[in-house]
């Protein structure tokens, strides 16, 4: 009886990592089957009199054995992600632009037209890694977009621990038939996606284009909670796509500035950024978007580049509003997502270290994936003299940013996550605070005194500490929501339209921590059943009509919604986004007055 008992819990443990794992449904029967065959052999030697430690032994070695080979053999096979969940979607008529001709499909209730792995630049593969996006080609015939194009080189979690972070801190993973398989992942991933309304009116919808964060090291387009089904419903046109990602979008050296025609190193990612832009000014009335409403927007590391995008030279009349949520780079020294030419050149050296090579042409000689293995950091833009000029604040002090109207703002708990293996304590707090902020800590610890109250959520694997309350209270402050208080503080003296918000309502999804909002913002609550309620969803539609709005007019109120007072009105305070929708005072005010005292003495050096 304990040796069936025990089998029985080997492939029950068993089956759930290949469950984790996304092996292939063949997997789980071969394990079946070896669990039976176990026993069967087991009873055996039973009824035989054959029985022994040894021989049990044997079993159990053979049992290992065969499960480790099927785990090799199942694992998952790369496949490109559907543009629509409904099986078997119905295409749509053919659409001709520039390049040639495409199809995309419908959404199940045909409301909606994706297209999607659209190439909006050629592969920056072989000789064009670390050189400018170049223009696309062509094709000839009826190209199906019905797949979302590949994920950027990235480093990628394991399988199976990335499930179990879905289980243990979004609580959002299901299992499910279908989602046996793998994205792909390759340095041809310049592809964008395409969601826009089935309409029969001639009239052209503004357009809302979206980049993606994930700290300019990792994300990718095909991301549910990116798609834009929903808004496309309400009447704009929603575009998102993949851009190079950490040594592939962000490697700066003085060698291939020097082979450049423009002179440029360091920004191959938010040039594919502009690349995508320019795709969609040439290319987007054929999807019936207006070409001269364009809306960029993005959250997170992808919010920095909506900023970077808002100063860039290459971008002047491209689009004319911004959607900017929990980032940007407008600190004398910015915290993160954009860095000094010098220490963009000293993290370029590192790779040419540590692959033992003199010269940039030497790296594009290696494996991509081998190339993501080294040690230098890449999640950040810099000042090369062609997509970025000069420091983004000083664009902003001489008025020089494009963005006619602004709509951005932050969550409650934005640092947290980032702060998962911290152990903050009375005793290191000021020590902690002193990393970003030097010798303004013990200010910013009697603003903030360590004894504040916890959260009131945090994850299961948080290290936490009687002052991790007041820790990510602080560096919320400091690495998120303190750029929204200089981009709207730029765009009062500038007298153009600001609305700020602050997302405070919880779940148990991912809450308020960072990029909470977004479910809610772009109307894909709906892809996660049960795990929302009644009051989450009424407040997604809020915030879509608030979305939608904007994008259209530069002004996010309209009928029914709650009034959202531009900052011109009272620069200290902040839409409420919660249950109760309202103008409250940011409670982060006080933070700030530190933070400008510290990016103060960082002018002066």
């Amino acid at each position: 009886m304990l040796f069936t008992i025990l089998v029985l819990i080997a492939t029950i443990f068993y089956l759930a990592l290949l469950e984790l794992s996304k092996n292939m449904i063949v997997g789980w029967g071969i394990g079946i089957i070896a669990m039976f065959l176990m026993l069967f052999f087991r009873n055996k030697l039973k009824q035989n009199g054959k029985q022994s430690l040894k021989r049990t032994a044997v079993l159990w070695i053979g049992f290992a054995i065969v499960l480790c080979v099927n785990y090799i053999l199942t694992s998952p096979p790369y496949r490109n992600v559907p543009a629509v969940d409904n099986k078997n979607p119905e295409v749509t008529e053919v659409v001709h632009i520039n390049q040639g001709d495409l199809t995309g499909v419908y959404n199940a209730d045909k409301s909606v037209k994706v297209y999607a792995g659209i190439p909006y630049a050629k592969a920056p593969v072989g000789d064009l890694r670390f050189r400018e996006p170049q223009k696309p080609e062509g094709w000839e015939g009826i190209r199906a977009c019905d797949e979302f194009g590949p994920m950027a080189m990235q480093v990628r979690d394991n399988t199976a621990f990335n499930s179990l972070s879905h289980i243990l801190g979004w609580h959002d993973y299901k299992m499910k038939f279908g989602d046996e398989y793998l994205e792909p992942m390759s340095e041809d991933c310049l592809y964008l996606n395409v969601f826009t309304p089935e309409d029969t009116s001639t009239e052209l919808k503004p357009v809302i284009f979206y980049v993606h964060g994930g700290s300019l090291k990792t994300g990718q387009s095909s991301y549910s909670e990116y798609r834009g089904e929903d808004l496309a419903k309400q009447g704009v046109v929603f575009v998102n796509f993949a851009y190079r990602l950490g040594v592939f979008g962000y490697y700066t050296a003085d060698d291939l500035k020097s082979e450049s025609p423009n002179g440029t190193t360091g920004n191959y990612g938010l040039l594919d950024q502009i690349a995508a832009l320019s795709w969609v000014r040439e290319n987007i009335e054929s999807f019936g978007g207006d070409p001269n409403q364009i809306t960029i927007a993005g959250e997170s590391a992808g919010s920095s580049s909506v900023n970077a995008l808002c100063v860039s030279p290459l971008t002047e009349g491209m689009f004319n509003y911004a959607i900017a949520e929990s980032s940007g780079i407008l600190a004398v020294e910015p915290f993160h997502t954009f860095r000094s030419y010098e220490a963009a050149i000293e993290e370029g050296n590192k790779v040419r270290e540590s692959f033992n090579v003199s010269s940039s042409s030497e790296l594009r000689n290696l494996p991509a994936e081998k190339l993501l293995d080294n040690p230098s950091d890449q999640s950040a833009m810099t000042v090369d003299g062609y997509a970025i000029i000069e420091q983004p604040y000083l664009t902003y002090e001489k008025g020089n940013n494009h963005e006619k109207a602004l709509l951005n703002g932050f969550n409650v708990k934005e640092a947290d996550a980032f702060l998962l293996n911290t152990k903050a304590t009375k005793d290191n707090y000021v020590e902690l605070l002193a990393e970003d902020i030097g010798q303004q800590a013990e200010e910013m610890a009697k603003v903030v005194p360590a004894e504040m109250p916890q959260r009131d959520q945090h994850f299961i694997v948080d290290a936490l500490g009687d002052a991790k309350g007041a820790l990510n209270t602080a560096y919320s402050a400091i690495w998120f929501s303190y750029s929204h208080y200089l981009w709207n503080d730029y765009m009062v003296k500038q007298q153009r339209p600001a609305y700020e918000y602050y997302f405070t309502k919880t779940n148990n999804v991912l809450s308020n921590y960072h990029a909470g909002e977004i479910p809610y913002a772009y109307g894909n609550l709906w892809r996660h059943p049960g795990l929302y309620d009644e009051e989450d969803y009424k407040l997604s539609e809020i915030m879509q009509k608030y979305w939608v709005n904007f994008a259209k007019t530069g002004n996010p109120n309209g009928d029914g919604l709650p009034k959202w007072n531009q900052k011109k009105d009272n620069p200290n305070q902040v839409l409420q986004l919660d249950v109760d929708i309202k103008m409250i005072d940011d409670p982060n005010l006080e933070l700030y007055k530190v933070i400008d005292k510290y990016q103060a003495s960082q002018k002066e050096k």
